[in-house]
């Protein structure tokens, strides 16, 4: 099954996406709800990021061909950061280049989204609480990542958070593939099956530091191949059984 939110008109809505139409919900995606009977083509409405997320909490290095491609160590525990929701941008929207960017690169990720309020879960447990997946572009102004030695403002920017278009259940979250496109050419491909972490440990984990509500996001970490993309590139990040979340690259206003 693959939940959306959606726009039609003033009306923001959930819904149930089914080959080209959505049919409309009422209730919550996170507990109950039903279908009204109300169905729209897929191209009559705008698709919206899934979920409004408290937070999203990505992480690092977890890809070794990608900790082999920038020559980085590989980690004893998960390397993790927050984006703010500021950041936070749907399908179609666009990603804005910041005017002090010096070099900005995309990476594509395979991102979770959480069901229920929890804390302290336990990895043997922890798919439980997954609502399920979808993609996402962790993008990122790689100049200041490596300048300043954190990643808040290198990550933070306005727009630098891209996931959509869909919240795919029922996944195997063991073995998706996750790849990235620039204007129609591959540059990066990677499959869960090669992560360092994985996804219930990471839930596990993230949820002994803080509580972590339905509708939050942990995105997986990126594959090797990450490269910079300018003013005018078209981005787009496909998971198996999700879709493609497509990305035209602006300059900031």
């Amino acid at each position: 099954m693959k939940f959306v939110r959606y726009q039609l008109k003033d009306r923001r809505i959930y819904g149930i996406w089914e080959n080209d139409r959505v049919k409309e919900i009422k209730g919550s995606i996170f507990g109950e709800y039903e279908t009204t009977g109300v169905v729209h083509n897929i191209n009559e409405v705008r698709l919206l990021t899934p979920v409004e997320p408290s937070k999203i909490l990505c992480v690092g290095l977890n890809y070794k061909d990608h900790i082999e491609e920038i020559g980085a160590r590989r980690p004893e525990l998960p390397s993790h950061f927050l984006k703010p929701q500021s950041a936070v941008i749907g399908p179609g929207d666009a990603i804005r280049y910041p005017k002090i960017a010096q070099q900005v690169d995309y990476e594509g990720e395979v991102a979770v989204v959480i069901k229920n309020r929890i804390k302290d879960v336990s990895e043997a447990q922890a798919l439980e609480h997954v609502l399920g997946y979808t993609c996402f572009n962790d993008v990122t102004e790689r100049t200041l990542s490596t300048v300043q030695g954190q990643l808040t403002r290198a990550k933070g920017f306005d727009t630098f958070a891209a996931f959509g278009p869909c919240i795919a259940t029922g996944l195997d979250p063991t073995n998706l593939t996750v790849k990235t496109f620039v204007n129609g050419k591959q540059l990066q491909e990677g499959n869960t099956a090669d992560m360092i972490f994985s996804v219930p440990f990471l839930i596990h984990y993230l949820s002994q530091c803080m509580t972590l509500y339905p509708g939050d996001i942990i995105s997986t970490g990126t594959p090797k191949g990450v490269s910079p993309i300018v003013v005018g590139d078209v981005v787009e990040v496909s998971v198996d059984g999700v879709g493609i979340l497509r990305n035209p690259v602006q300059a900031a206003s």
